[in-house]
């Protein structure tokens, strides 16, 4: 089976290469992203990017997948606090999640975030979906050795065998944790998928700088 890989683009995203997976280091990683309903955007502009505890006090829009939210209910990040208490990031937001919404790509968008939050106080690192079965969690900014750029950053994720397909989804979804709340001076700009999607989200955030991006949004 062929696998492909995202090249460096105008997102800042690293160059994989085949071969043995590499950890990866500080400087590679350029950004983070964060999924979110458009109309909900401006919430976060003023709040920041909560974790999931908090933003169940505010009156929000949400994408979350119920069973997915579910078992992340039941998870508690190793030495820390419980996994609804962390605002998630994606280290790479072109993953499952993102595809299982690629229907509704037109009302969401990709917040951008530095990765200066890295050096924001208890925050953690995962090398695949925080609630998947064989999660590794480790401290930022060092914890990023976990994560295999490659896996993370291929541009397809199926494979014929199951379970590596499973192993390789979870893997897409490696995220930074962050307690509580993403301050909002960390959100750079965001990422639409079309025209429309950019004329919506400007109305609503006019200072906030919009790429059209179709194909991070698999379109």
């Amino acid at each position: 089976m062929r696998v492909c890989f995202r090249t460096r683009s105008s997102r800042g995203y690293i160059l994989s290469v085949r071969g043995v997976p590499t950890a990866m280091t500080r400087a590679e990683l350029h950004e983070l992203g964060y999924i979110v309903p458009i109309v909900t955007v401006p919430s976060i502009l003023q709040r920041g990017i909560l974790s999931h505890r908090r933003a169940e006090k505010v009156a929000h829009e949400s994408i979350a997948l119920e069973d997915v939210n579910n078992l992340r209910a039941k998870v508690n990040v190793p030495n820390g606090r419980a996994l609804h208490e962390y605002a998630n990031l994606y280290i790479c937001p072109r993953n499952p999640m993102l595809f299982k919404r690629k229907d509704g790509h037109e009302q969401i968008c990709v917040l951008r975030v530095s990765p200066d939050v890295l050096d924001l106080p208890n925050v953690v690192i995962t090398d695949s979906n925080a609630a998947s079965k064989y999660v590794r969690f480790s401290p930022a900014p060092s914890g990023l050795e976990i994560v295999s750029k490659d896996r993370t950053f291929a541009r397809c994720w199926t494979h014929p065998d199951e379970r590596e397909k499973w192993q390789h989804s979870a893997q897409k979804c490696a995220e930074v944790l962050v307690p509580y709340v993403v301050p909002a001076q960390y959100i750079t700009g965001a990422y639409v998928s079309c025209d429309l999607s950019q004329e919506g989200l400007r109305g609503l955030a006019p200072n906030l700088p919009i790429t059209v991006d179709g194909d991070l949004f698999f379109q």
